[in-house]
Parts: C-alpha cells; structure tokens; sequence
C-alpha cells in the first residue's frame, strides 16, 4: 500500500436537481442528487431535462480529507449507503438563487452545517471509486485509542450541606422549605 499524505484534496463535482415548487412560496426545489469524482468545471451546466425537472452540473468543489478527522469520515462510511454531504447556501446571489457552498466526506462537518437556517445539508451517495479512496485513506491513518475509565479524585464532596449552619433557617429540615413556607411560618410567631 502507497502511504498517502496527511492531507489530500479531491475535486468532486456536484450535480443539483431542480423541480417546480410545491407552495406558492417556493418557485423551485433544489436538492444534490449525486458527486462526480475528478469533475472538470461546473457553472450550472444543464446534464439533463426532463417534465420540468432539470439535472445541473452545478460546481466542482476541492472534498479534503484530513488525518485529523479519520474518525468523522468512518462515520459517512458507514451509513447506508455510505454518504458524502453537499452544502448548499439558499438565496445566493446568482440567477437560480442557490450556491454549492461546500462538499466533505465529514458526518461530523456536515451535521455542524444543519444548525444554520441558511445552508441545505443533502447527502449523497458516495461512488463506489470515492468509497475505496476514502477508506483506504482511513485505514491508513486511523489510530485506535483505548478507552481509560476516569477516576474519582480523594476529595469528599458529600460532607457539604447547603443551609446546614445558616442562622436564618431554624432547624436542619428547614433546608428544603420554600422561602414563602418559612415567611408563613415567621409571621405566625
């Protein structure tokens, strides 16, 4: 096996489907249908249409792949089927109205892009030649780690009672009265 380097970056090129909008809201519906491994340039170049959906080859995006984030990526390889996830940013400033915003074989990436109401996160499935790159990539850099169980330090915390000592409150069973109880109870003295 070659070693591969700590850090690779492949051109993936991205091909979006547009179909006709459900709502009066939303004229079209975008969603990433599939990559292309090694994909020449993209600039929204129409691949196929058919009854008013239109196939684009939307953008070719560099994926890197980044000994640091082996574990993230065995994650997408694991899904069924084994998943890349385009990023999508809405309302950009081109005529569809919609931008490839990033591209990564990262579950950890990807999931930290849903949290944004400005980004549409679709994963694709991942071709069969990416798959074996990447996991031959994962194979060599993954490192296990053993699991060490945390330990108790020799400190007692559960000497402290809270109110335990205060002046204020009378006696021990006290401690967990509500305040307005204890000022009921005052104002009857």
């Amino acid at each position: 096996m070659t070693p591969f380097p700590h850090q690779m970056d492949i051109p993936l090129g991205v091909v979006l489907r547009r179909r006709p909008g459900v709502t009066r809201w939303a004229k079209w519906s975008w969603s990433a249908i599939a990559v292309l491994p090694n994909a020449g340039p993209g600039g929204f170049r129409v691949l196929r249409e058919e009854d008013g959906v239109t196939d684009f080859h939307a953008a070719t995006l560099p994926m890197d792949l980044h000994r640091a984030e082996v574990e993230s990526y065995r994650t997408s390889l694991m899904m069924t089927p084994p998943s890349v996830f385009v990023v999508l940013q809405k309302d950009a400033p081109n005529e569809y109205g919609i931008d490839v915003h990033a591209v990564t074989v990262s579950a950890d990436r990807g999931q930290n892009w849903q949290d944004s109401s400005e980004m549409i996160v679709d994963p694709v499935a991942m071709p069969a030649s990416l798959a074996t790159l990447v996991r031959d990539f994962c194979e060599a850099h993954f490192e296990e780690t053993e699991f060490v169980k945390r330990r108790r330090d020799a400190a007692r915390v559960d000497r402290v009672e809270d109110g335990v000592g205060d002046p204020r409150i009378r006696q021990a069973a006290d401690v967990y009265r509500s305040p307005a109880t204890q000022k009921a109870r005052r104002e009857d003295d």
